[in-house]
């Protein structure tokens, strides 16, 4: 079955938002799980994710991961995902 975009299936238009969305998850379940560092560092690592996809996939492909211009979408989403990764790893008390 083919529809969306070119000819491409559905979930292929939405494969790289899936692909951030269960990172992003998997640091919430750490999360919960009293692992916060390691939680914290894959939601960063998640929007990272989210900045080289938007960087190597045309609007069409990157779907949801479209929200403004490239270069805004991946400034704020790698800005904010290392931001995230670097606040995580130097807080020195908890586990990691």
């Amino acid at each position: 079955m083919t529809g969306g975009f070119g000819g491409k299936s559905r979930a292929s238009v939405h494969f790289p938002f899936a692909a951030v969305v269960l990172v992003a998850l998997i640091g919430f379940l750490r999360i919960a799980m009293q692992h916060w560092r390691q939680g914290s560092v894959l939601i960063g690592v998640a929007l990272v994710l989210a900045a080289v996809l938007r960087a190597l996939l045309t609007n069409e492909q990157a779907g949801l991961l479209a929200i403004r211009s490239r270069a805004i979408d991946i400034l704020l989403y790698g800005g904010l995902g290392v931001v995230i990764v670097v606040v995580a790893m130097t807080i020195t008390r908890g586990p990691f």
